[in-house]
């Protein structure tokens, strides 16, 4: 019972640093994390926090892990509650946008500060932040598939335009917000989003107006 107890700790311990490095990676990137004020923002000592991690690249790559189960959890579970097709891509896009608005992360999202930290390097680092970013893409794409499939868009649809325009919309959202257009570029967004699919679906009304 000691040693389930030391395990669940530790266990805890190990989430809280990575809430933390996720965090503090949105705003500055995975190379402004300093292991010794990571763990102070964590409130761990450094003891415990190198029972975790013996080197930072190491913690970089299980931040990505962190973070990507995080957006799996917050912006694709619940689109995933909507009814397959259309519905359930606009869910998609909303999701996000709702990530984005209630601030869950202070620098609004992790892998838009990562990409660009590593879209130049080698290593594996960049490889799974390519690797997520890539699975994403491909989240769209199946469901703007799936919609076709189902009768939901037009046949004249291409899948990977019509992802990459989702997607694109939902990240300017993390520039625009902070730059110059404040919460208006939620609005923006979503009315952008909604008007394409509006447009794109042959029973517009499975979508709401505005």
């Amino acid at each position: 019972m000691e040693q389930d107890g030391r395990r669940l700790r530790g266990l805890r311990s190990r989430e809280t640093i990575l809430q933390q490095a996720v965090e503090l990676a949105s705003v500055e990137g995975l190379d402004g994390l300093s292991l010794g004020r990571l763990a102070g923002a964590a409130g761990v000592s450094k003891s415990a926090f190198f029972a975790h991690w013996r080197d930072k690249e190491q913690l970089q790559l299980d931040a990505v892990e962190w973070a990507a189960r995080q957006w799996a959890e917050q912006v694709v579970g619940p689109a995933l509650r909507a009814p397959a097709g259309v519905r359930r891509l606009f869910a998609l896009h909303e999701a996000r946008l709702t990530f984005y608005g209630e601030g869950v992360l202070p620098g609004g999202c992790f892998f838009f500060a990562v990409q660009a930290e590593f879209d130049d390097r080698r290593g594996p680092v960049r490889d799974r932040v390519a690797r997520a970013l890539g699975e994403w893409q491909g989240f769209i794409r199946r469901l703007v598939a799936e919609a076709m499939t189902l009768g939901e868009l037009a046949d004249s649809v291409d899948p990977a335009q019509l992802a990459y325009e989702i997607d694109a919309l939902g990240e300017m959202v993390i520039v625009h917000s902070r730059l110059h257009d404040g919460p208006a570029v939620l609005v923006h967004a979503r009315r952008a989003v909604l008007q394409r699919l509006r447009a794109l679906c042959p029973d517009p009304t499975l979508l709401p107006e505005d």
